[in-house]
């Protein structure tokens, strides 16, 4: 049995609350644990429970008209999970799919009573605000790596914003990640290697040079 409290003390964006606020959170929220690989949510769902990813991690993607995978990001933990484009309405629409990648724990808070002790008091307003806009840079990121970045240019966003990910899993999911061949991440590492931007040593890779890499996708 997880300590409450003690989770929402380690979540950063109740930071600002005093004891009694605090706990007024604990009051209105419940713990859940989820075993990998299982599913929070899918695309076009309605709850009414606000979801922060307090140890673990998931995998945010959508399913497109022939039933394939695309994967937007990832949320890591200490994190809000929950997609929010208002603050006005009670319930919270899912745009996307949401998959345990790792056994996560939870918390989850009813939305509409954070509404009426804490938003309607000018509490959290601006938490949530930073959150909106952290979400809306994970959507251009998405842009960006979809229809402006070339292979290479992936590939070196990724190698400077998520190496322990990258190193953390195998080839065929990170080329599967970036919607591209093995064949050519394995050809874009070579070349990467080369110019001493970086290094591989049993398959895991340290940036040599992390202003190069940053060059390559930013235009240079």
């Amino acid at each position: 049995m997880h300590n409450k409290l003690k989770c929402i003390k380690q979540l950063n964006f109740f930071n600002s609350l005093n004891d009694n606020d605090l706990n007024l959170i604990s009051d209105i929220s419940d713990i859940s644990n989820y075993p990998k690989n299982s599913i929070l949510y899918y695309e076009n769902d309605i709850n009414n429970k606000l979801f922060f990813l307090i140890s673990g991690l998931i995998k945010i993607y959508k399913i497109d008209k022939y039933e394939n995978e695309i994967f937007l990001y990832n949320i890591y933990k200490n994190s809000l999970i929950s997609e929010l484009t208002t603050l006005e309405n009670n319930t919270i629409h899912c745009f996307s799919n949401a998959e345990f990648l790792e056994d996560s724990i939870i918390l989850e808070v009813d939305f509409l009573k954070l509404k009426e002790n804490f938003l309607s008091k000018n509490i959290l307003n601006n938490e949530f605000i930073n959150e909106i806009l952290l979400k809306t840079h994970q959507l251009h990121c998405v842009v960006n790596r979809e229809l402006v970045f070339d292979a290479t240019s992936k590939v070196a966003y990724m190698l400077c914003n998520d190496l322990e990910m990258f190193n953390r899993q195998k080839r065929q999911e990170t080329s599967f990640m970036l919607h591209m061949q093995p064949e050519t991440l394995s050809r874009v590492l070579k070349k990467l290697k080369r110019s001493e931007s970086i290094d591989i040593e049993n398959f895991k890779i340290t940036i040599k040079n992390i202003d190069a890499l940053k060059n390559i996708y930013k235009g240079k």
